[in-house]
């Protein structure tokens, strides 16, 4: 067996190449780490946002899209007098009447931009306890209150959705009283008004759902309520069952985020085949020597596997530093939400699982190459 040392010592022989193996490494086992923090990302805070203890009824359907719903202002009530087991806070019943409104919102002098406005009611509190004020108050009519991730997903600076600016939605001007943050959810990167300003601004005299927080009551009690009133045209289903179906919805474009990261690291393996290949090829007649002083090809080949194994696992050391220091925290903005990337010690490891696996690749076929020519012949090469 070939000491390590002899390994580190031919690695280091030609720094050009070195650099070039591990910055090639580096490349893809940093995106290897993005499309996996991207994907555990996204699909985290879309399945967060819904919790279990939530009915959404909202208008049959339109169930894949809240945003299209519409039911009668007068639901809300009806459930929460229709329905025993509601949870209720200091007597009030936690149904919340809501409006999801895709809209222009414009800000300062900066251009308009489509932005996730919801109309609620401080009912709204009731079911989404996430929902944390960080910041001023709830809005009132002429008011909004902004997530903390807003201003990200807008385009825009923190200060310019500060407390006491004016923005304009709809050619509607009102007034930021309230900042509040909703950790992990879709929520944070939303803008919330009063209910009656979003009807007026919607011109509709109709909601996009109602949003129902259990108590003792179940999701069939909710459900049976939509089936006996079929005048109203209802459908129920449970919060955290509708952000399962968005997660799904946005699976085609984390795939194409893992076949993006695919197609840079079969680049980068036939670029360091070749690297290799032309490295190797010089070293037959070294490996042909090695072999006639006793060595063994299998402990030739391993040497040569350590060589490709060192070069990929600093590369996948320089990754992991550039994915903390670049990525990790960073905000990435998709249609209804934000989401901010997390290096956590899985994407790290699925990083250096990763680059073992690009150095097998890459180094057995020229390792093998190297040592294939019978004994006499390799003595020969040039």
């Amino acid at each position: 067996m070939l000491p390590l040392s002899y390994a580190v010592r031919n690695l280091f022989r030609v720094p050009a190449r070195l650099c070039q193996l591990v910055l090639g490494a580096a490349l893809v086992i940093f995106l290897l780490m993005l499309a996996s923090a991207l994907s555990n990302g996204m699909d985290a805070v879309l399945r967060s946002s819904g919790s279990e203890h939530n009915v959404i009824v909202l208008g049959t359907g339109s169930e894949e899209s809240v945003e299209r719903s519409e039911i009668k202002a007068s639901v809300p009530s009806l459930l929460a007098a229709s329905v025993p087991g509601i949870k209720t806070v200091l007597g009030k019943p936690a149904v919340s009447g809501e409006i999801h409104y895709n809209g222009p919102l414009q800000a300062g002098t900066h251009p308009a931009s489509q932005a996730l406005i919801r109309g609620v009611t401080p009912a709204a509190l009731l079911v989404h306890p996430e929902v944390q004020l960080l910041s001023g108050r709830f809005p009132r009519s002429g008011e909004v209150m902004v997530g903390k991730l807003a201003a990200h997903k807008l385009g825009l600076t923190e200060d310019d959705l500060a407390l006491g600016k004016t923005i304009t939605v709809a050619e509607n001007p009102m007034r930021i009283v309230g900042i509040f943050h909703a950790p992990g959810t879709v929520m944070e990167a939303e803008v919330w008004a009063d209910l009656s300003d979003m009807l007026a601004i919607g011109q509709r005299d109709t909601i996009s759902c109602a949003v129902v927080r259990l108590d003792d009551a179940t999701f069939d009690d909710v459900e049976i309520f939509t089936l006996q009133r079929l005048d109203l045209e209802l459908a129920a289903m449970l919060e955290s069952e509708y952000y399962a179906k968005l997660s799904s919805f946005y699976r085609p474009l984390r795939a194409m985020t893992w076949v993006t990261t695919c197609l840079v690291a079969a680049g980068a393996i036939f670029g360091g085949l070749n690297t290799l290949y032309a490295a190797f090829a010089s070293r037959v007649r070294e490996m042909a020597t090695l072999q006639a002083i006793g060595y063994r090809r299998r402990a030739l080949l391993l040497s040569l596997l350590q060589e490709g194994m060192l070069a990929t696992l600093m590369g996948a050391l320089v990754a992991a530093a550039l994915a903390l220091w670049l990525a990790d925290g960073f905000a990435v903005t998709f249609s209804i939400g934000t989401f901010a990337l997390e290096i956590t010690p899985q994407v790290l490891g699925l990083g250096v699982l990763g680059g073992v696996a690009l150095a097998l690749i890459g180094t057995l076929p020229p390792a093998w190459t190297c040592l294939k020519p019978l004994l006499p012949a390799a003595l020969r090469a040039s």
